[in-house]
């Protein structure tokens, strides 16, 4: 039997564990990256481990999401990831660069390569034919000290891609169609890889857009093979020196097929609030609309603005529409500055936002009451735009140039014949705001620049024989890391403070929380299905560990936030009879007898409801490394005793 061709790549950097699917493994990573939001905090655990230089092929620290400067945090933050980036052997992309998956696409990715990222978006790279993974930034940290990086070897779905898109059709289409078809929970514990004739019609953007919001999905990774399309692109940057042809067998097995025909699909978006809440825009209608925006790690590559532009040209925005454009990186702008497609973007009434993540985390351009947003993001979960009641809608970028201007939501198909849109020959190189970091041997004279904005990592405890405690808070369904721990302009600052930013904690759900939680002490959450779907800020762990939160139930996690809960040294428990969801309310008094006995050995716990005078089981399934993580109280400290 043949491999696939993540199962390829996987092998080949697999240093620990059984290669037996269910198992858990350790691969070895090639490249991480980072972004400002979560890249303090992981820089704060990189030092905490007291080795000087990374010991990665390539690592970069992003300066991309805590752009807007209304304070000094921000620009202290990002003083501090540039002097730790110097003295360690980091790459350090300025502000102004772009966002940390489109420039790594262009400047660093690397077909069969392994990458992690302190962001969940981190498969954009999957496009390139790369294993790449969205983590904590505890898990980024230890993979920079050289360690290995762990997940369950996990099922791989073949997506077959067939036919080719019909004109006005996206790559946002393909992949709001998965999305349509298995939810946000389809692709837990799952790669995505894609196959087919259709492949060879896509470009590399095209496919790191697919490839990108398989975050949505869940899935552990998505990804394409490399190919002539993936060396046309590398040659275009001057990198094809890293290419080589990637494929699975011809032989090999998946756990799943799906089969998506291009040439069946249709313009679609995805409702309000989930990005699988997918309806086709006709079925929606000519839906009057406030705002658009164009731009994220998800579309905002040159091919993308090349279509706007075209869309726009000559054109001017709907009176009762704002539009705003944010171009991906640097060399995007630079491009469309020399092409006249900023030229036409702008003479049509846009709003040209820096190359930063911007809308798409609430750092401004939030819509107004009730408005309307079309965005060509990734998630539109409720509040997540800056405005609780705002209804975000996403989009392919032709849908959203075409209903910028028709002030309306309408079928891009409605615009007549498409012009072929190429990528260049050659791209505009300029790796100019990229710094280099200093030489080993001068890095003992960097000195790393501390703002007061910036706080230690919080302590942590190891595993108690035994457990009572008062469940501080109860949630529902699908709640995300948006939920637990919010983005935007207000608390996106605080992100290297713990004690600031969990004043913010479940602000969402419930603002008492954070008083509640701190009064008590020690608490229990307790949630339902997909419990931490979303970004992968470690933050949405380490400010329950702030608050004292010792361990969270729920009915199922999701994959990044259960492992980060682990990393900060909090029990993840999941009921093994879903019913007994109901019998608890919060403030019930819960208590577990036998703690550390039974989580090391694996058994089904016995939870006891003190208030109710009632008994549930609930299930802590760990490896064994995760057991050594979680009795000394997290990562951080089981690395600081293993990791030499």
């Amino acid at each position: 039997m043949g491999l696939t061709l993540a199962e390829k790549i996987l092998k080949a950097h697999t240093v620990d564990g059984e290669f037996v699917k269910g198992n858990e493994i350790g691969i070895k990573i090639d490249q991480t990256l980072t972004q400002d939001a979560t890249g303090t905090m992981a820089y704060i655990e990189f030092e905490a481990m007291g080795i000087d230089q990374v010991r990665t092929e390539r690592s970069v620290a992003y300066i991309d999401h805590n752009t807007l400067q209304s304070g000094f945090e921000n620009a202290d933050d990002h003083r501090f990831i540039a002097s730790v980036a110097k003295k360690h052997g980091i790459y350090y992309s300025r502000p102004g660069n772009g966002i940390c998956h489109q420039v790594h696409l262009e400047r660093f990715s690397a077909p069969g390569k392994t990458l992690i990222g302190s962001d969940s978006h981190t498969p954009t790279c999957g496009g390139m034919g790369m294993i790449a993974i969205g983590a904590g930034g505890l898990d980024v940290a230890v993979a920079m000290g050289g360690g290995a990086y762990y997940i369950t070897y996990p099922k791989i779905v073949n997506v077959e891609l067939t036919g080719k898109l019909q004109p006005w059709v996206a790559a946002k289409d393909v992949i709001l169609e998965l999305l349509r078809r298995i939810s946000v929970k389809g692709g837990v514990g799952k790669i995505i890889e894609y196959t087919g004739e259709g492949i060879a019609t896509l470009s590399v953007p095209e496919r790191a857009t697919i490839t990108n919001m398989g975050a949505e999905l869940g899935a552990t990774t998505s990804i394409f093979p490399s190919d002539d399309v993936t060396l046309g692109f590398l040659k275009a940057q001057g990198r094809e020196d890293v290419w080589v042809p990637l494929a699975a067998d011809a032989d090999a097995e998946y756990d799943e097929h799906i089969v998506i025909d291009l040439s069946t699909l249709a313009p679609m978006a995805a409702c309000p609030h989930s990005p699988d809440n997918v309806k086709s825009i006709t079925e929606i209608g000519k839906m009057k609309i406030d705002q658009v925006c164009i731009g994220s790690c998800t579309n905002s590559s040159l091919l993308d603005m090349l279509k706007v532009a075209y869309i726009l040209d000559g054109k001017t925005v709907h009176p009762d529409v704002s539009l705003a454009v944010s171009p991906g990186s640097k060399q995007v702008l630079n491009m469309m500055a020399e092409n006249g497609a900023l030229a036409k973007i702008i003479g049509a009434g846009a709003r040209v936002l820096e190359s930063a993540c911007g809308p798409c985390i609430g750092m401004g351009q939030s819509p107004n009451s009730g408005g309307i947003s079309l965005r060509t993001f990734n998630r539109n979960f409720e509040g997540r735009s800056g405005t609780k009641d705002g209804q975000v809608y996403l989009v392919s970028p032709e849908v959203a140039a075409a209903s910028a201007i028709a002030g309306y939501l309408c079928d891009p198909r409605e615009l007549g014949n498409m012009p072929e849109f190429k990528l260049p020959e050659k791209f505009a190189v300029n790796d100019n705001m990229i710094t280099l970091p200093a030489s080993p041997e001068a890095a003992h004279e960097v000195e790393i620049l501390r703002g007061p904005n910036i706080k230690e990592y919080p302590i942590t405890t190891p595993l108690a024989d035994s457990l009572t405690a008062d469940c501080s808070l109860k949630v529902g369904d699908n709640i995300t890391t948006d939920h637990i721990m919010p983005a935007g302009a207000k608390i996106l600052p605080l992100r290297s403070n713990i004690p600031a930013i969990s004043k913010h904690c479940f602000a969402v759900c419930d603002e008492a929380f954070p008083d509640r939680a701190l009064s008590l002490g020690k608490s229990i959450i307790v949630g339902g299905v997909n419990y931490g779907q979303g970004s992968s800020r470690e933050h949405a762990a380490l400010a329950p560990l702030y608050l004292g939160v010792k361990a969270v139930i729920v009915k199922s996690f999701a994959r990044i936030h259960r492992q980060n809960l682990i990393n900060a040294g909090i029990l993840p428990l999941e009921f093994v009879d879903a019913s007994a969801y109901d019998t608890i309310e919060q403030g019930d008094t819960l208590s577990i007898e036998c703690l550390k006995d039974s989580v090391m050995n694996g058994e089904i716990i016995t939870v006891k409801n003190i208030t109710k005078n009632t008994e549930f089981k609930v299930k802590c399934e760990l490896s064994d490394r995760m057991k050594g993580v979680i009795a000394c109280g997290g990562l951080l400290e089981y690395t600081k005793e293993n990791l030499k």
